[in-house]
């Protein structure tokens, strides 16, 4: 698990508040509304995974590569799970990627989720900023984005206050200290292997089942 820094926090949100060379414009941010988060399966299922993840943080990497599909195939695509990723930003490529991931709306954001994870050590391979900003266009371009219009979401610095002030909030709020953490209908399971996880949902499934059927 990777914790979280709180200086690095702090100076993630000033760097938010001030233009990101080579990305943010200059220009004084205008305030957006929470952003919200992503989520994907049936916002009727009966468990509800939230999972805080960086897309830079490489034991959530693993996490996508050795429980994701399964949790997918078996939990949330049966309709048993419904999933909303949280994303942590510990420096400001992260957030970057977030916001490019963010760019491709609903229909896209879970696709390139799981392309910046697979790719991470590729895409992450650069010291030089704008070559991780050049590789992280070149993901979007590939999901089907346009160019353009990727430009427009990595400039959007009212975005990046915003979401850096909500992931502040909710960390804050459900006692997140590291990547990946995850609950299951709000109980903290941290991160579990797929064996664990799994186990996680059949007892809640278990457990609503049973608080159905009483009396």
């Amino acid at each position: 698990m990777l914790k979280l820094n709180r200086r690095a926090m702090i100076a993630l949100a000033a760097a938010a508040s001030a233009a990101m060379t080579p990305v943010f414009a200059e220009d004084a941010p205008a305030e957006v509304p929470p952003p919200g988060d992503f989520s994907i399966g049936s916002p009727d299922a009966p468990v509800k995974i939230v999972e805080y993840a960086s897309f830079t943080c490489p034991h959530c990497a693993h996490f996508h590569e050795t429980v994701w599909a399964d949790l997918k195939k078996n939990y949330i695509d049966t309709g048993k799970v419904h999933f909303t990723l949280r994303e942590v930003y510990f420096d400001r490529v992260g957030l970057w990627a977030a916001m490019m991931a963010r760019c491709g709306g609903d229909m896209r954001y879970f696709g390139i989720h799981d392309i910046l994870f697979a790719k991470q050590q590729e895409w992450m391979a650069s010291q030089d900023p704008v070559a991780i900003i050049d590789a992280l266009k070149a993901i979007g371009v590939s999901a089907g984005m346009d160019a353009a219009a990727i430009d427009t979401c990595l400039n959007d610095q009212a975005m990046a206050e915003a979401l850096v002030k909500q992931f502040e909030t909710n960390m804050e709020a459900d006692g997140v200290e590291g990547t990946p953490t995850l609950f299951v209908n709000g109980e903290k399971v941290g991160n579990p292997s797929y064996e664990d996880l799994s186990a996680a949902i059949d007892a809640a499934l278990g457990n609503r089942y049973r608080l159905g059927n009483s009396g």
